[in-house]
């Protein structure tokens, strides 16, 4: 296996140190450090993390390959920095059998490029109205503990109660995808002034809030563990916040793009930034920012959703929602949370290492960068400034809402267990050296 000396990169943004590599693991860490390597990088100026963990990516295999593949996606996920994935059910088959989380677990295995853990379907085929075999996915190859409908709302509280109970078992957790279907029947846009004078059909911030509320009174109900998907709203900040208060096992995530975009960029009607759940106002983007750097939205998650061109260059009542964002989420984080002072590397590290695999329950995932320990690793860039240009994205899809926007930041390197998937900001074809 290639060993690897990091020479003078900053440690959680730290005095600059050397990290010596070596069988999959931080051999040693220290100044001036007498060891050889069959590659040696100069970090000066880099920052060195705990490989990232993404709690929510779609990578559409199986069935819709035409916007991405297991293999593209992770490809696209080590060029972020991320070094686990977790892998949303809504695929064709739904992810809701022990047979199709073991082949999308398979599939990631087979890439190289980052450790994939599929997130099986709370019910059988997202239609809430049975439950999927929750047990038989985790007692799979692939180890399933975290369970979602993503994309649809388990909106039935006698079906998400079972859920809840149910996974308790093996300590699962139950990631809610928080819309009441009634309140967002025709939904294309945040609820507000912006949709009325556009005449879109509103998505009503009450419509998250109140699934959110109902559930986190589920969760210490039956004592289980609940996982907020891409909170959004100021309200269901304040939500989380309180059932944390209580004492409750209740975490939550945030995307990259509700931490910088609002919904006043819909007035384009580019479909580039229809989304689910919607883009929020800037009243909500700086709740989330806040929460985030408090700890009460434990976790940075990309909601990678890539589509392909034809169901977003089109008029934006027929688009799909979603967004790409594996490959720009750091720079995001660091725009939104570092630039502004609100979280520093150590800070980001938690959010989206340490908390999302401890989350997932993924041991040898979001570790301390210490001695020892597994050597998933991301060298980042600060300094670095330039335009988004979704031609250079790994990703089969190109919906960003980033294109030729700055931003600030670049992942310059990824390690796997002492691999390199990533070098010099270019992707390593597993197999060979760079």
């Amino acid at each position: 296996m290639t060993t690897y000396l990091i020479r003078n990169a900053q440690l959680l943004g730290g005095a600059p140190q050397d990290l010596h590599l070596v069988d999959g693991v931080i051999a040693a860490i220290g100044t001036a450090l007498d060891a050889t390597a069959d590659i040696e990088i100069d970090a000066t100026g880099l920052i060195v993390l705990p490989g990232l963990v993404d709690l929510h990516t779609h990578l559409r295999e199986p069935g819709r390959e035409d916007a991405e593949t297991v293999l593209t996606g992770t490809r696209a996920a080590a060029k972020g920095g991320f070094t686990a994935v977790h892998a949303m059910a809504n695929t064709f088959p739904v992810a809701d059998t022990a047979g199709v989380v073991e082949q999308v677990w398979r599939l990631g295995q087979e890439s190289g490029y980052c450790d994939v853990q599929p997130v099986g379907a709370v019910t059988v085929g997202l239609e809430g109205k049975k439950l999927a075999e929750l047990g038989a996915m985790h007692e799979s190859a692939a180890g399933v503990r975290v369970f979602s409908d993503d994309g649809k709302c388990v909106d039935d509280a006698v079906m998400m109660r079972r859920a809840l109970e149910y996974v308790k078992a093996f300590d699962g957790v139950v990631a809610q995808h928080a819309q009441e279907p009634r309140l967002t029947e025709g939904a294309q846009m945040n609820e507000g002034q912006v949709s009325g004078e556009l005449g879109l059909g509103g998505w009503p911030a009450v419509a998250e809030e109140a699934i959110i509320a109902r559930d986190v009174l589920l969760a210490a109900h039956v004592g289980s563990r609940l996982h907020i998907c891409h909170v959004s709203t100021a309200g269901s900040v304040e939500i989380v916040r309180w059932a944390k208060a209580k004492g409750w096992d209740v975490t939550a995530e945030v995307t990259p793009h509700h931490l910088l975009l609002t919904d006043e960029l819909v007035r384009s009607y580019d479909p580039v930034y229809k989304v689910n759940p919607p883009l929020r106002t800037a009243e909500d983007v700086q709740a989330l920012r806040k929460a985030l750097a408090d700890g009460t939205i434990d976790a940075v998650a990309t909601d990678h959703a890539p589509h392909p061109a034809e169901d977003k260059d089109c008029e934006w009542a027929v688009a799909a929602m979603g967004m790409v964002g594996l490959e720009t989420a750091l720079s995001v984080v660091q725009q939104t949370m570092v630039d502004t002072g609100l979280l520093n590397w150590e800070g980001v590290a938690d959010r989206m290492s340490h908390r999302p695999a401890r989350i997932g329950r993924l041991a040898g995932q979001g570790r301390p960068v210490s001695v020892g320990e597994p050597a998933n690793l991301v060298l980042f860039d600060p300094a670095y400034r330039g335009a988004v240009n979704p031609d250079s994205f790994a990703s089969r899809s190109r919906n960003t809402p980033y294109k030729g926007l700055d931003l600030p930041g670049r992942v310059h390197a990824t390690f796997l267990r002492g691999n390199a998937t990533v070098l010099a900001g270019e992707l390593v074809e597993q197999g060979g050296l760079a």
